[in-house]
């Protein structure tokens, strides 16, 4: 998997969860963002920015 905001690949823990958070945008498709980009933009809002 790879974010969304900077396109790098996504950590994952070894029971395949992502070290990141998911969002969902105004249609409702679910963004993954890693969590290093989760910590530079710390609202939904901003990272909703960045996204579109």
């Amino acid at each position: 998997m790879k974010c969304e905001i900077c396109k790098e690949k996504i950590e994952e823990t070894f029971l395949e969860k992502i070290l990141g958070t998911t969002i969902k945008d105004e249609k409702g498709k679910k963004r993954m963002v890693c969590n290093h980009c989760q910590k530079k933009l710390r609202t939904k809002e901003k990272i909703l920015e960045h996204l579109t």
